[in-house]
């Protein structure tokens, strides 16, 4: 029997424009929107205040960086701290001479938790992140909160079994994974669709580890790129509880039951059957040295 835990979790995809002022003052209204459906749980889009500039080889990182403490978790606290609300910030930092791909975490009394640094960095044609961001050195977060523990991984990270399963341990309840990803325009691929493997590849994490997903992505067309948006959660079994659209400014309102958890991991034993006395190789390199 379900010993219920519902909570209710909001997902913010929009359209960024080069003003990094109107995206931050769009967001922040659209946090309210959402706060006041009894959204506890607020989840942005990856580096939500600016365009995805790692389209470009090369660029002036100083003009997209933002300080933690500075204009949006200002902003942001104080929406907090009304609402009585979680609020997950990705902003690009700057830390000692170093540039992150980053996350912040407001609780719901404005207060800052500790930041999660990008952990897994693409470099490919169009996704250029080697050349802007350093590799996360804080290791995976969770964070325990008044309504839910999470994790909050980063697009690519989104990708890596790995990263589901060691937050899974940690204890996350949700994991969210805010997102800038899309399709190059012009460019067919032979792999199939992209989108399709993308929503796969997290309900898959969903199900594995018996936690609830929301993924967070932007929409509309930034040079290069036509990003699908399509944010969603999806419970412990994978199956998706509400889906935004592929074009529009959006937002999502989820309740989710996280009692489902329990569940799932209890009726199909993958955490109590696990062997990790068979996974060395996990740790060693591509043949196994």
């Amino acid at each position: 029997m379900i010993k219920h835990k519902f909570i209710k979790i909001g997902l913010i995809q929009t359209k960024v424009s080069k003003n990094q002022n109107a995206n931050l003052k769009k967001t922040a209204a659209k946090i309210e929107e959402v706060a006041k459906k009894g959204a506890k749980i607020i989840c942005l889009q990856e580096l939500y205040k600016t365009i995805y500039f790692p389209q470009y080889e090369k660029g002036n990182k100083d003009s997209y960086v933002e300080e933690i403490d500075g204009p949006s978790v200002k902003a942001f606290s104080k929406i907090a701290k009304k609402f009585r609300a979680v609020i997950i910030v990705p902003l690009y930092e700057k830390l000692k001479g170093k540039y992150f791909n980053s996350v912040v975490v407001i609780d719901e009394k404005g207060k800052l938790l500790p930041t999660y640094h990008k952990i897994h960095i693409p470099h490919d044609p169009l996704f250029y992140e080697k050349n802007y961001f350093e590799e996360g050195d804080f290791g995976y977060r969770v964070y325990k909160t008044k309504y839910a523990t999470f994790a909050t991984l980063i697009c690519f990270d989104q990708w890596f079994p790995e990263a589901a399963r060691a937050v899974s341990l940690l204890g996350a309840e949700i994991i969210f994974y805010p997102t800038a990803i899309g399709y190059i325009r012009g460019y067919k691929s032979d792999d199939g669709d992209w989108h399709d493997s993308w929503e796969t590849i997290q309900r898959s994490h969903a199900i594995a580890n018996a936690v609830h997903v929301a993924a967070v992505n932007r929409v509309g067309i930034e040079d290069g790129l036509n990003f699908w948006g399509q944010s969603f959660v999806c419970d412990s079994f994978g199956q998706v509880i509400k889906r935004a659209s592929d074009k529009k400014d959006e937002v999502v309102v989820a309740k989710i039951d996280l009692g489902k958890n329990k569940q799932i991991q209890d009726s199909w034993g993958f955490f109590r059957n696990r062997r990790p006395d068979t996974y060395f190789h996990l740790t060693k390199g591509k043949n196994g040295k």
